[in-house]
């Protein structure tokens, strides 16, 4: 940073007044500010959890060995990868849920594609869970659980904790300046303004797609509307145009865009759902690598995508086609008539496209040509 002309202050910043930070004895004075505290691991009030020393999705890749037994609380994204990975290692892992099944924003179909997976490599997955506990006996950690009616106590040698994160609020002065703030993070308007328009923010401190690509977008923003703003305030950049995906990097991988086909209907939004298999696209096959889908979801009589999910080894490469054609605002028209290399697994979208190409011809159409077809024959 210092090499593109950064001056860098290390230390525990702090918001004194609406125009000045003190950096540990230092003040530092501002014309605009970005608050990029981002978020850290969320630990859920489960009994005796805060009287032992857990991992957290940040603490876990200092482990210098191999834990026999692990314990993981939550099946969300962070849960599902961690347990995987760590039974490919070698670990016994019981993987603790409270809902039924893993990954419960996703699909129901995908998730259970994604929970065969892990069940396969191993991991001992106990959803529906109830009145967790944590207890340490003789220096053995334990995870005391009911799952489906039946009671288990659980020796591990480590427990993680990946239920989800908290924006990182306390101790920057925020009451003091007039920013607005709650257990979801800072409060913002779509040009990434928090309540003192001085002031912005980007990140996981205030958004709730808590994703590296979407801090980085954010980033982008607030560096035009606080740098570069319109001399008229006739345009800025705003978090209202960006179309987020995201991926869970199990094994196979889940991507989304967009909405769920339960968003669509929850907002009023007819949609026509397209799927192609994995195990009908040649390269899967070759490549053994053919569970999972692509899924589109378009507005109804139409071919304007509003959402789509990928279940596939590499879904979190390939759902970028989706998120530029709903970005450039291209129909499923467009992807039927863009030409895809043979064989790789990307074809499953243009299937995908062409399932949709496929309603376009109705049954008028078909007596129509049917009677040219048989008079110029």
């Amino acid at each position: 940073y210092t090499k593109l002309g950064v001056d860098v202050f290390i230390g525990n910043g702090r918001f004194t007044s609406s125009s000045t930070i003190d950096v540990d004895g230092t003040t530092l004075q501002f014309a605009k500010a970005v608050i990029c505290t981002g978020a850290r691991a969320s630990a859920p009030p489960i009994p005796g959890l805060d009287q032992i020393n857990y991992l957290t999705n940040e603490t876990i890749f200092s482990l210098t060995n191999l834990p026999a037994r692990l314990g993981v609380i939550g099946a969300g994204p962070i849960g599902c990868e961690m347990a995987q990975s760590f039974a490919r290692f070698g670990s016994q892992v019981f993987l603790v849920e409270a809902m039924h099944g893993i990954l419960p924003n996703e699909d129901r179909d995908a998730a259970d594609i994604v929970e065969q997976s892990i069940l396969r490599d191993g991991v001992t997955l106990l959803c529906c869970g109830k009145d967790l506990a944590i207890k340490q006996v003789d220096g053995v950690k334990h995870m005391s659980v009911d799952s489906h009616g039946q009671h288990y106590d659980i020796p591990v040698d480590e427990i993680l904790v990946g239920v989800g994160r908290s924006p990182n609020t306390e101790g920057l002065g925020l009451e003091e300046i007039g920013v607005d703030f709650n257990h979801k993070g800072v409060t913002v308007n779509p040009r990434l303004q928090t309540t003192n328009p001085n002031i912005f923010a980007a990140g996981d401190i205030c958004s709730p797609f808590k994703f590296t690509h979407t801090a980085d977008a954010q980033a982008q923003i607030v560096i035009q509307n606080a740098l570069f703003p319109h001399p008229l305030g006739l345009g800025y950049a705003s978090t209202d145009n960006l179309i987020i995906p995201w991926a869970t990097y199990t094994q196979p991988e889940i991507a989304h865009v967009g909405l769920y086909e339960k968003d669509a209907k929850a907002k009023g939004i007819e949609v026509d759902t397209f799927s192609f298999p994995l195990n009908e696209v040649d390269r899967a096959i070759l490549d053994g690598e053919d569970e999972g889908f692509a899924r589109v979801h378009v507005k109804k009589g139409t071919d304007q995508i509003v959402g789509a999910t990928i279940v596939a080894a590499h879904a979190g490469d390939m759902i970028s086609e989706y998120t530029l054609a709903m970005k450039g605002g291209l129909g499923l028209n467009t992807i039927a008539s863009t030409i895809h290399p043979y064989p790789t697994q990307a074809e499953v979208i243009k299937k995908t496209a062409n399932a949709w190409r496929k309603t376009t011809l109705s049954d008028s159409k078909k007596r129509f040509l049917s009677k040219l077809f048989a008079w110029t024959r």
